[in-house]
């Protein structure tokens, strides 16, 4: 029997796990592909600017994405489904009341929050099942909304102390030698990339710049390269190029499930950043947050450095965040994989369906 309850616990979990690494790619992917490259092509091509803002607009929708797709797990009803993802974004904080009954839409929301108001409200509606029969439709919107909503945005100051707590120590990293410094963020980035905490708010929350933003970058490349390669042999070639081009929270359920899949990428990312230290990469609080997608820290890095747009700025940046990543990624796997055979490729496996 209480095998039986862990295991019910356990396939509760990977579901809420496995709904919020779908809808992250749903609504975060378009983004990463296609953000830096819009705003590139503005200037000669205006109708790009449609393109921001529907993949702005999109970011922004992760909350209620979250919802639907970890509810979508559960095989709930549509009024079920509307209901928790309704109840995910209140939870979230992602929207701000504003004058005259508007509302802002700031950033994604707390995506920690968000799985976890998603989790209440899964919850409830598991609880409530068939009993209110004829009311549901009255009923079930209203108790998830409510109830799963307000629980979600009286307990988001709280859970926002996590990512503000991991912030402060980062930033105690600043501190130390280049080298070191950037070996210990680059990681720290590394980690918080497959997780639901948002790199982009502890990078701001610090105003993380200089090396140590460009250090968090290249943690964030050695992570979507490393899991590229990593996974290579398990995934399709599109799941595979999404962890460098898109974002490799994708991997969020595999990481909770078997955090010592991250071995080799923490590997890589401690010499990307002990060589962002040495090479004098550097970014802005805005960038460090994005790695690689959308060339969002390698246009940064090239801007910050001296002689800019130079051909040996741009080998530079070239090596370290394409060349240096795929081919560390590939001598890392091969450690872990074959000499110490400590993970497998099926460990970074991603099924959507």
């Amino acid at each position: 029997m209480a095998e039986e309850k862990t295991r019910t616990t356990k396939d509760f979990i990977n579901k809420v796990l496995a709904g919020l690494s779908i809808g992250i790619v749903v609504a975060l992917v378009p983004g990463a592909l296609l953000g830096e490259l819009s705003k590139a092509l503005l200037n000669v091509v205006p109708a790009a600017q449609y393109i921001i803002d529907a993949t702005n607009l999109a970011m922004r929708m992760l909350p209620i994405v979250i919802g639907f797709t970890v509810a979508m797990q559960f095989k709930m009803t549509p009024i079920q489904a509307s209901s928790i993802g309704i109840a995910t974004v209140v939870g979230s904080g992602v929207a701000n009341a504003a004058e005259k009954g508007a509302f802002v839409l700031m950033g994604t929301g707390d995506v920690i929050n968000a799985a976890l108001t998603a989790t209440i409200a899964v919850g409830i509606v598991l609880f409530l099942g068939s009993r209110l029969k004829a009311y549901t439709i009255l009923l079930v919107p209203t108790i998830v909304i409510t109830v799963a909503g307000l629980i979600g945005l009286f307990i988001l100051p709280y859970v926002q102390l996590i990512t503000s707590g991991i912030g402060q120590v980062i930033n105690t990293f600043t501190n130390l030698q280049p080298v070191i410094m950037g070996s210990l963020v680059a990681i720290s980035f590394a980690l918080l990339i497959v997780s639901p905490i948002s790199t982009v708010g502890v990078a701001t929350a610090i105003a993380l710049a200089g090396i140590g933003s460009g250090a968090a970058n290249l943690g964030i490349v050695a992570a979507g390269f490393g899991l590229a390669v990593s996974g290579w042999a398990a995934n399709s070639f599109g799941t595979s190029i999404a962890h460098f081009l898109g974002s490799p929270k994708m991997q969020v359920a595999n990481f909770v499930q078997k955090p010592i899949m991250m071995l080799p990428i923490v590997c890589n990312a401690a010499v990307l950043g002990g060589l962002a230290g040495v090479f004098n990469i550097q970014g802005t609080p805005m960038s460090a947050g994005f790695g690689f997608s959308g060339l969002i820290g390698p246009i940064n890095a090239i801007n910050l450095m001296d002689g800019g747009w130079s051909a040996g700025n741009l080998l530079l940046v070239t090596v370290m965040f394409l060349i240096l990543p795929i081919i560390l990624g590939i001598i890392f796997n091969y450690v872990f994989t074959k000499l110490f055979q400590i993970v497998s490729p099926d460990d970074y496996k991603l099924t959507f369906e």
